[in-house]
């Protein structure tokens, strides 16, 4: 009789539980038996282990074979637990010391031939491994760059089955070849996409487009640099042309980077989700993701058969989701987004267990005014009528406009403005250079606390610890008393008017800031604010 054991992890959406694998022998009928929760294709990894250990070279015991996943009540799924089932196998075996393999963490894919294959998910799974005291892991050698980001841990990178053994046994190792250098995709990486999810949910690799090429919309682009620096949801409604879908392209370009701790949260996700870019094995800059009108309520806040996977919300975290003809979509998946937009994260309960997947967004929602997009056009050849532009306008229901801070009607550009403005618009780096500073003002406000942006305050902090100035919020409190505002509407226009002073430099929002806040909230032009953007 023989027992070993060892480890892997099993992925619970982008959080991992860590599973002992365990192999007994015994004398008896040959036999293999895997237990402990496993999923169709777990299951198969009977077949594709057997294969491995044999044309690598090894004996397959010919004795009853149990293999058990523990804790067994934890729903286990894909094939990164071959490299830990097979190594557990030849352990109970006696090829390699069970002592030498107790304490490693090991992840990947078996082919038949014995090559690991990488697999999705190796970050997360790497940080679960670390925060539950492991320190030594092995994973496929193309995954090494992606396990590497984990502080702390010792990775090391196999190609094969038999190169892990010559290891575990201080052998000297097997050289196995490379893939053919021939053009042709690379089979190892395989594993590592979905197939139909693409590499990315970004803009193409030929750049950020460039705020400059944005045509007027001056009233626009304030906005969206208020978003940008305060991390503001914002709606923009306009006529088809007028460059919707061209300001929120360019609205990840006036982010920052992200942070080593919000890269490795992003590039987590992204393994997971299987959309990380050959090569590139660390999300840098804020993702953009524009799903299509068609979209479900599972592909955006996630969801599937079993466990559930990653959504459009949690693929854009710590970035952009924007949602182009936001009334086409259903009705049912936009308000799918009111929890995630006030916690930043979004609970998916399925019958095999429960998933929490971060959904920390900036949400930019475009419309027609109505169905044509002629509505209120100066030519004035809507022919709608007022029913349809009331059914179609009231597809974006109150609660979830009520959580966005930022509303703009978007014009459509006129000739001079399209013609006459070449290269007087203010481009991306200088508008991002502003964003930059007003987010260092903020977060020097907000230290000690955990909060970086004003969207992310509560009100009643806001109210009661960082003072405006004195009178600033007569107006907001006046729209309040006429039921132009809800309480949740007053505590995102101070928000705002906080972003809005950090703009202009001023250490608490004045009057005049208010006042740019309740136009940016209501899209009802105010005075004050009014002469002031004359002024700028």
């Amino acid at each position: 009789m023989g027992f070993a054991r060892t480890c892997s992890v099993a992925l619970l959406g982008v959080e991992g539980v860590v599973v002992e694998v365990q192999a007994d022998l015994e004398a008896g009928v040959a036999a293999f038996t895997l237990v402990g929760l496993p999923d169709k294709s777990l299951s198969e990894s009977r077949d594709r282990v057997r294969a491995a250990i044999v044309n690598s070279g090894e004996t397959w015991p010919q004795k009853k074979l149990t293999v058990g996943l523990s804790p067994a009540s934890v729903p286990k799924g894909g094939s990164g637990f071959d490299l830990a089932v097979a190594c557990a196998v030849l352990a109970a075996n006696d090829r390699v010391d069970p002592r030498d393999i107790a304490d490693l963490m090991m992840i990947g894919e078996l082919g038949l031939d014995g090559r690991v294959r990488p697999v999705r998910g190796v970050l997360p799974a790497v940080l679960a491994a670390a925060d539950a005291g492991y320190r030594h892991v092995v994973v496929p050698e193309r995954t090494v760059p992606e396990a590497s980001l984990v502080p702390g841990v010792s990775v090391l990178g196999v190609r094969s089955l038999r190169q892990l053994i010559a290891l575990l046994n201080d052998e000297l190792a097997p050289e196995e070849d490379e893939e053919p250098a021939d053009g042709r995709p690379d089979p190892m990486l395989a594993g590592l996409t979905l197939p139909g999810v693409g590499h990315g949910t970004g803009l193409a690799d030929t750049g950020t487009p460039d705020l400059a090429e944005v045509a007027g919309q001056g009233a626009a682009r304030t906005a969206l640099e208020v978003a940008a620096a305060g991390g503001h949801h914002i709606y923009l409604k306009g006529p088809p042309g007028a460059g919707k879908t061209m300001l929120a392209e360019r609205l990840p370009g006036l982010l920052p980077p992200l942070t080593r701790q919000e890269a490795v949260e992003v590039t987590a996700v992204h393994s997971v989700a299987g959309i990380l870019p050959p090569g590139r094995h660390m999300v840098e800059q804020p993702p953009y993701c524009a799903p299509h009108h068609s979209a479900t309520m599972q592909s955006l806040v996630g969801g599937g058969n079993a466990m559930p996977r990653p959504g459009a919300v949690s693929l854009s975290h710590k970035g952009v989701l924007f949602l182009d003809e936001a009334p086409e979509f259903s009705g049912q998946a936009l308000d799918a987004l009111r929890q995630p937009l006030e916690s930043g994260h979004v609970v998916i309960a399925r019958a095999a267990g429960v998933v929490r997947l971060p959904a920390r967004f900036l949400l930019v929602l475009a419309a027609n005014p109505c169905p044509c997009g002629r509505y209120g056009s100066p030519g004035g050849m809507c022919d709608c009528t007022p029913s349809m532009i009331r059914r179609y306008q009231g597809r974006l229901s109150g609660p979830l406009l009520d959580r966005v801070d930022l509303r703009v009607d978007v014009e459509a550009v006129s000739r001079s403005e399209l013609i006459g403005g070449v290269g007087s618009a203010e481009t991306t780096a200088v508008v991002a250079s502003r964003v930059r500073e007003a987010r260092e003002r903020a977060a020097a406000r907000y230290t000690d606390t955990p909060w970086r942006l004003n969207s992310q305050v509560p009100g009643h902090e806001l109210r009661t610890r960082w003072a405006v100035a004195p009178g600033a919020l007569r107006s907001a409190e006046r729209d309040m008393e006429r039921g132009l505002l809800t309480a949740r509407g007053l505590d995102r226009v101070l928000r705002v008017a906080w972003t809005v002073a950090d703009l202009a430099g001023r250490d608490r929002p004045a009057g005049v800031d208010m006042e740019r806040a309740l136009e940016l909230r209501t899209g009802v032009r105010r005075g004050m604010a009014v002469a002031t953007g004359e002024q700028r």
